[in-house]
């Protein structure tokens, strides 16, 4: 190759890349082809003395200049005299024709293309202090609305959500689905929630919590992982803990990644969490609203503070010394949660105190002494626990974990009959692992939406039923209607025996419970939204996921219901205060009262449960109605 070839092909590759360097390097191409003409007219113009008919010969800035204004206006040389200038006016115009023929095009160009990125959802996020949301499922409609409810309180609250959608899709679905967002900001990014680089566009950095939800693909808690390891691994990120709570769906993958989040994560292990509450709720139904209560934004919620002003005094006293709230528990200086302590354990410095209120203003120490009828509290009474059957009609991934709960809390001799038709039914059956001989495991293989192979179960003779839906192999919607065609058999099969039959339903969507409310059955645990409302109190309380640990292990204290007549005289009118005062000297603590009075307003379909009521309200009581207590058992 020669040196002449090879100089033209070096200043060839020199222009190809300037011309790739976007609208940018066009428009100073433009700008230099401008320059280049309107500078050689001027020379021209002033060397050969070409003037306009009876005008003077102009100098090289004068010529320049009236180039430049037949550059950008074309109908500036319709009053030009003299062929001469003419021709080299019209050379000049006809330059200024292309130079901005192809200027307009490049800005067009490049504004198509920033609407097109902008459109893709790329763009920066320099927000602060907002709360990030990454991956896309069903359950994110359902923690954007209890955000919204969160950050009804704060000034300019946002929303950043990234997932590998398309930006225009999540916003049009939010739009649809969540409705009302009051004054929270929603942005939206698409990009991969495991890139380094995807991570930097929402700004995680300067961000106040972070929610990873299980996207709705292969191996989702793989992609969770992945994600907290991205953020809390990052080589650029801030010093300060992040605030992450992470689902994950396989117990097995809890260790890697509490390993991966460390301190800064909180992890709601969605099944887990889902099983624990469905046995809670069939064998004492109502459960499921109260733990609905707790979590949600709409009423009482969870709160983590330090009380000074009862540091050294017993757990006892400090339950008795709030009016509006209800004290649960204690937050020790290592951060290890302690529901229901000794009412001896005194409060010590620089605890933190687990208080039920409506919001964090309204939890003050009462300074009134509370009117106690003491003589309507009642001497604890003790109930042997009989041997239950308990039927579980449908199954999912979720089948045995809710079984292995059950036998945790079934007296000996106990029956559990599961009756179902998925591929690995079978195969989970065989591979049960109940934690004690208190219960045992029959199965049948049948079609639980036929009435008559539901029949054929004798089901009135059973104490608890509990359907489940077949959500692993159906879509959301097909699954509870599954569900609900089942619930109606059994609702056919409870009056023709003229008999009550105890059923707990899991529904997958909560739109689908109002449907499911004609079946008459006792109580729903709607999964989808107890996970939803549980990921969104994990981001706003960083012990949230440690108290709802404590709540639903069988080692700890639980939540029951249990006839108030058992724990105060219902002949005359009580408080709350007397109430409370009576589970204390059982070791319990009284959170609340499910109350089954005819026509009371149950705008939040509650079911008659009030938690945290106002302790210092007089209340007659009925035969019917229940106390809500957290107990050891």
């Amino acid at each position: 190759m020669t040196t002449k070839n090879t100089w033209r092909a070096r200043l060839r590759y020199e222009f190809d890349k300037s011309m790739a360097g976007g609208a940018i390097a066009l428009i100073g191409w433009l700008a230099l082809i401008s320059l280049v003409v309107i500078s050689l007219a001027g020379a021209f113009l002033a060397v050969t003395g070409i003037a306009p008919e009876g005008g003077e010969p102009v100098s090289f800035i004068e010529g320049t200049w009236e180039s430049l204004m037949r550059t950008f206006d074309a109908g500036t040389m319709g009053g030009d005299q003299g062929w001469g200038f003419r021709l080299v006016a019209l050379v000049v115009t006809l330059a200024g024709i292309f130079v901005f023929s192809a200027l307009i095009g490049v800005i067009s160009s490049g504004l198509e293309n920033k609407l097109d990125e902008l459109r893709k959802g790329r763009s920066r996020v320099l927000e602060s202090d907002h709360t990030i949301i990454l991956n896309w499922s069903s359950s994110i409609f359902d923690v954007i609305s209890e955000l919204v409810i969160a950050n009804q309180s704060r000034r300019r609250p946002r929303i950043v959500i990234m997932a590998n959608k398309d930006k225009v899709e999540m916003e049009d679905e939010i739009a649809t689905k969540v409705g009302d967002l009051k004054n929270t900001k929603i942005i939206c990014r698409s990009g991969d929630p495991t890139d380094l680089y995807d991570l930097s566009i929402v700004n995680p950095h300067t961000s106040r919590s972070i929610i990873v939800l299980s996207p709705e693909d292969e191996d989702p808690d793989s992609q969770v992982i992945k994600s907290v390891l991205a953020l809390v691994n990052d080589p650029g990120r801030r010093p300060e803990p992040y605030m992450i709570a992470a689902e994950i769906r396989e117990a097995q993958n809890t260790e890697v990644a509490r390993i991966v989040g460390g301190k800064e994560m909180q992890l709601v292990l969605a099944d887990d969490l889902i099983s624990r509450i469905v046995v809670h709720t069939s064998r004492q139904s109502g459960l499921s609203a109260v733990y609905t209560e707790l979590l949600d934004f709409d009423g009482c919620e969870i709160y983590t503070l330090a009380q000074p002003q009862l540091e050294g005094k017993p757990f006892g006293t400090a339950v008795m010394s709030y009016e509006n709230s209800t004290l649960i528990g204690v937050c020790d200086v290592e951060g290890h949660i302690h529901l229901n302590p000794s009412p001896n354990r005194l409060i010590g410095p620089g605890e933190r105190l687990v208080i039920i209120a409506e919001d964090d203003a309204s939890i003050q120490v009462w300074s009134g002494a509370p009117q106690i009828a003491q003589s309507a509290v009642r001497p604890p009474i003790r109930r042997e626990i009989q041997p239950e059957r308990t039927l579980i009609l449908g199954w999912n991934r979720r089948g045995p974990v809710i079984a292995t709960e059950l036998g945790r809390y079934v007296a000996p001799g106990s029956v559990l009959t599961i009756a179902a038709s998925t591929p690995e039914f079978e195969a989970d059956i065989a591979g049960l692992a109940l934690p004690n001989g208190n219960m045992t495991v029959q199965h049948h293989v049948i079609d639980t939406s036929s009435k008559a192979a539901l029949e054929a179960l004798d089901i009135p003779s059973y104490d608890h039923v509990l359907v489940l839906g077949y959500s692993d192999h159906m879509a959301m919607q097909s699954a509870d209607t599954r569900t609900l065609i089942t619930l109606l058999h059994l609702r056919k099969i409870a009056e023709s025996a003229g008999l009550h039959i105890n059923v707990v339903s899991e529904m997958t969507d909560v739109r689908n419970r109002e449907l499911a409310e004609v079946t008459r059955a006792d109580d729903f645990v709607v999964s989808n939204k107890l996970v939803s409302l549980m990921l969104a109190q994990a981001s706003e309380n960083e012990f949230m996921a440690a108290i709802f640990d404590e709540l639903l292990d069988v080692e700890g204290s639980e939540i029951y219901m249990r006839p108030m007549s058992d724990y105060v005289d219902i002949g005359q009118p009580v408080n709350f205060f007397t109430v409370a005062l009576a589970a204390l000297r059982r070791g319990e603590i009284a959170i609340g009262h499910r109350r089954q009075r005819a026509g009371d307003a149950d705008e939040r379909n509650l079911g008659g449960v009030t938690v945290n009521p106002s302790r210092s309200e007089l209340i007659a009581y009925t035969p019917e109605d229940m106390v809500i207590v957290l107990a050891q058992d």
